[in-house]
């Protein structure tokens, strides 16, 4: 090889050396690990983790979280009252209070009606955005509620 086609292939090695070398340490700032310690909290419900009723659900494990993941956990709703129910269910005290900017927990029984000691399964959905920062750890309560 002449010397500079000897320079020129250097150069272009170093150059996508160094791109390669950004991406990989771009991909690692931008991942995160997130752990959650949280209570569920049923109100004119039960909430159990299987569908004979047995075993009460108090809190939910989501296991380790990256940006952009989502994660579902399947809970048994009892309506344990003798008139039929309605079901709703909300988050409350966040911790840190920013946390509900960039994850959010909904479920696919909002409005269903449970007859009375009807149970019906309920996947609750834990997402994280993409553009999390500044979160490592967090906490809330989920509330369950059966009204009618």
């Amino acid at each position: 090889m002449k010397r500079s086609e000897l320079i020129v292939a250097s150069a272009l090695l170093t150059l996508v050396t160094y791109t390669f070398v950004l991406s990989a340490l771009a991909s690692v700032q931008r991942s995160r690990t997130l752990s959650n310690a949280g209570k569920v909290k049923a109100v004119g419900v039960g909430v159990y983790s299987e569908l004979a009723c047995i075993n009460p659900v108090t809190s939910i494990d989501w296991g380790t979280l990256e940006p952009g993941q989502k994660v579902n956990k399947t809970v048994y709703v009892k309506n344990s009252s003798n008139v039929p129910l309605t079901l709703s269910m909300t988050t409350q005290n966040w911790n840190p209070s920013n946390a509900p900017s960039y994850i959010n927990c909904t479920w696919n029984s909002e409005g269903k009606s449970l007859d009375a000691n009807q149970v019906t399964p309920a996947v609750l959905t834990l997402s994280v955005g993409n553009n999390i920062t500044g979160i490592t750890d967090f906490s809330f309560n989920i509330v369950i509620v059966g009204s009618g």
